[in-house]
Order: structure tokens, then sequence, then C-alpha cells
């Protein structure tokens, strides 16, 4: 369910060429910070690399985007 939010003029400025760069519209982009924050908050002794590749890897496998991995080969 999405709700409306009054977001500052500063963060949406912030956001902005992000947006861009990532291909996201600014709200997506927010989210997506968002999201990120609540990871780290929730796993603080994760490096946020490792957090923002298994968000990632998440994105893929909910889009279809798997593959088999073969240990040693």
């Amino acid at each position: 369910m999405a709700i409306p939010l009054k977001l500052s003029n500063e963060l949406v400025d912030m956001a902005r060429p992000r947006a861009v760069a990532e291909h996201r519209s600014i709200p997506k982009q927010i989210e997506y910070w968002a999201r990120l924050g609540k990871a780290v908050e929730d796993n603080p002794e994760l490096p946020v690399q490792f957090i923002k590749s298994t968000l990632l890897a998440i994105a893929e496998a909910d889009a279809g985007q798997l593959s088999e991995y073969h240990i040693g080969v």
C-alpha cells in the first residue's frame, strides 16, 4: 500500500543524481535507501557492501535470474 509522504527538498535533491545514475525514479531511489538502511540497522556486524550484494541477489532471485553454482568447477 502506497502512502503519500512529505520529503525535504534536500533529500530529493540528494536522491536525484543517484536516481539518474541507477536508472530509478527519485521515489524508488529513496525507497532503496530506506531498505538498505533498514538492512544495515538489522545487521550492524555485516559490511554495507555485503548487504548491498545480498539485496541485489534477492532481487535477481525474485526476477527468476538464478543459475546453478558448481563447487570446484
